[in-house]
């Protein structure tokens, strides 16, 4: 596990350019760095060592002619079954690392040794022969890959943030990602919050030669809902994927915990790997905490747990640093708990398990189940339900019970479901907020995924949708983020190809039936572990920003941000204050105003702006701790 940067093109002082670029990542790899410097191109590693804790795992990797170099961040899982076939063709290697199988990978199969690996990954091979880079993302986007083709350089890396090092980069805000940002919580397509940077999609790759870009896809994931077998038959098929898939998981030369919620995906996971340790966060809120019950479990299996109460003043005084990592603003509030989380583990351990992507492949949402319910109101009459969407959007109270739901089924799901979140802003209301307004945008950017699974059950729409969006742009962006923030490896399970060639197989009865979801899933982790666990309801991260809010202290707090100069440039601040006093009038009213979430989503926002564009160049939190 690690991080890199590097660009091909010209530029003066090349070794100390790269050398700035690295430093700004070496929360992801502070055991070691190197580089590779030529003519035409500078590739610079940092190392988390995780497999082949000697120098010999040490990046950049060459292969046999050292004609081509390799700085990768991630793990191949299967590098052991890749190495056996590439030392049978006559390949020499010089390291038990499975960085190594890449580059004689590519040496042996060229661009489609992408379509042999197993694992999470991000990496790039420099041919110094044919002045050629290729770099490739791993097919659900677990690691994070950046590009940026300008004024003749050709950067990419781990992190945005190492951009700015160079000389040739422009930073630039990206207003037009605005609006998107407002109704998703984050920036939902390859384009970033900096203008003209671009993150590889997850199964793609790219060629880079004399100045041109050309970009792959190798892999789509497809839901084919095609077995033939029985119920009793796939929770089988399951159990033996998942305990093939964590066994995979857990190769490693340093110890393996596992983060632990009160849920089943965690909870499964945990008991599959046997791990010595899990980490638990939460809040001393009562229901914003999950800590009783996850200590309840892990007792129950006998294995320890290690939690921590996170205070309200720690979680917003870090704010901003935590903005520094993510790179880019996402305005989930889990985010931050889980830097809190990761921070705990990597006190003890280096390599953690986690839950990520249970939900897409499985059907876990509890959105999920909607589709499936009130199928009676669905058969009125389209024209009619839109009228009863306009009336209850424009004339009903916020907070109103039903108001929702008339505006959710006043449209066709396609129109309706971008996303797996909810209480962000409508396209209305980002237009009405924003001064410059916003283009519409949400259709625009999920129409094309769509428009793929349109033979698709409602069900399976909205897990291709959420697989694309939400698992990619929040989900594994947070996960790598505030893992690699404390130099914590974070692997994913239940995002494995053999995972998925089962999940993809299973009809829609076996993932949700309504109000059920994830039903096989949940039948096979119900053979080990409790049933209390098994069947618990989904109930993501909860986070307590509709009660801190109402606080003076933290409504003062956003209430001064959002009067900022910031603010004012792009937002009606008067809308912004409005809802502010609103969600808070509301802790002594009968009425339900709760605008928590899109009051986070601003702030957010402007947090991150504050430390990327309104102050220079952001520092790296460790060098203002020194």
């Amino acid at each position: 596990m690690c991080g890199f940067a590097g660009f091909v093109g010209k530029v003066d002082n090349r070794e100390q350019v790269l050398e700035h670029m690295m430093n700004t990542i070496i929360h992801r790899g502070p055991d070691s760095s190197g580089t590779y410097v030529d003519e035409e191109a500078a590739l610079g590693f940092r190392r988390l060592s995780i497999i082949d804790l000697s120098a010999d795992g040490d990046q950049p990797l060459y292969n046999e002619d050292r004609n081509k170099v390799l700085v990768f961040n991630g793990e191949i899982y299967n590098y052991q079954e890749l190495r056996e076939e590439l030392i049978k063709e006559g390949h020499i290697f010089a390291s038990n690392t499975d960085s190594e199988t890449l580059i004689h990978g590519y040496e042996q199969w060229g661009e489609a040794l992408v379509e042999r690996l197993r694992g999470m990954y991000a990496f790039a091979i420099w041919d110094m022969e044919k002045k050629e880079l290729f770099a490739a993302r791993d097919i659900f986007g677990i690691k994070p890959l950046y590009y940026a083709n300008m004024n003749g350089n050709l950067l990419f890396g781990s992190e945005i943030k190492s951009f700015l090092e160079h000389p040739k980069f422009e930073k630039v805000f990206n207003e037009e990602a605005l609006g998107n940002y407002l109704s998703f919580q984050f920036v939902p397509t390859n384009e970033t919050f900096f203008k003209g940077v671009f993150c590889v999609q997850p199964g793609h790759y790219f060629i880079y030669k004399e100045g041109e870009l050309t970009i792959k896809r190798y892999f789509e994931p497809e839901f084919t809902g095609d077995t033939t077998k029985s119920f009793d038959e796939i929770v089988t098929e399951i159990e033996e994927v998942m305990k093939e898939s964590v066994e995979m998981h857990k190769i490693s030369d340093v110890e393996v915990a596992s983060y632990l919620s009160s849920g089943v995906d965690s909870s499964y996971l945990t008991y599959l790997g046997q791990v010595d340790r899990t980490f638990t966060v939460g809040f001393d809120e009562g229901k914003y905490s999950e800590i009783e019950d996850a200590k309840e479990f892990a007792e129950s299996i006998h294995m320890k747990n290690d939690s921590k109460v996170i205070t309200p003043e720690e979680y917003w005084d870090n704010l901003s640093d935590i903005q520094y990592y993510m790179d880019e603003p996402v305005a989930d509030p889990a985010a931050i708990a889980l830097y809190f989380l990761s921070q705990e583990a990597a006190k003890k351990v280096k390599v953690v398990l986690s839950g990520e992507g249970s939900d897409e492949l499985f059907g876990g949402y509890n959105i999920y189940c909607e589709p499936l319910e009130h199928t009676g109101f669905d058969k009125i009459p389209m024209p009619i339900r839109r009228g009863f969407g306009w009336f209850a959007e424009r004339c009903l109270p916020r907070g109103m019970k039903g108001r929702g739901f008339l505006m959710r089924h006043g449209k066709t799901l396609e129109e309706r479901y971008f996303a797996n979140a909810t209480n962000i802003f409508t396209e209305r209301e980002a237009n009405k907020l924003l001064k410059k307004g916003c283009q519409p945008g949400i259709q625009k950017v999920t129409k094309p995924l769509y428009e793929r699974v349109k033979e698709k059950d409602a069900v399976t729409k909205m897990q291709y949708v959420d697989m694309h969006l939400w698992l990619v742009h929040d989900i594994l962006m947070k996960g790598d983020k505030m893992g690699m923030a404390n130099s914590l490896e974070v692997r994913v399970p239940f995002l494995d190809k053999k995972v998925f060639e089962l999940a993809k197989t299973l009809p829609l009865s076996y993932k949700v039936r309504a109000p059920k979801t994830k039903v096989a899933l949940r039948a096979a982790a119900e053979k080990v572990i409790r049933s209390k666990t098994a069947k618990k309801k989904k109930l993501g991260f909860p986070i307590p920003i509709r009660v801190w809010l109402r606080e003076e202290k933290y409504y003062q707090r956003v209430r001064e941000m959002f009067l900022s100069e910031a603010a004012n440039e792009f937002f009606n601040t008067k809308l912004l204050l409005k809802m502010l006093d609103e969600h808070k009038a509301g802790k002594n009213t009968n009425e339900k105003t709760d605008h928590s979430r899109k009051i986070w989503t601003v702030y957010i926002f402007l947090v991150w702006y504050d430390r990327f564009f309104a102050n220079g160049n952001p520092t790296h939190p460790i060098a203002v701790s020194k």
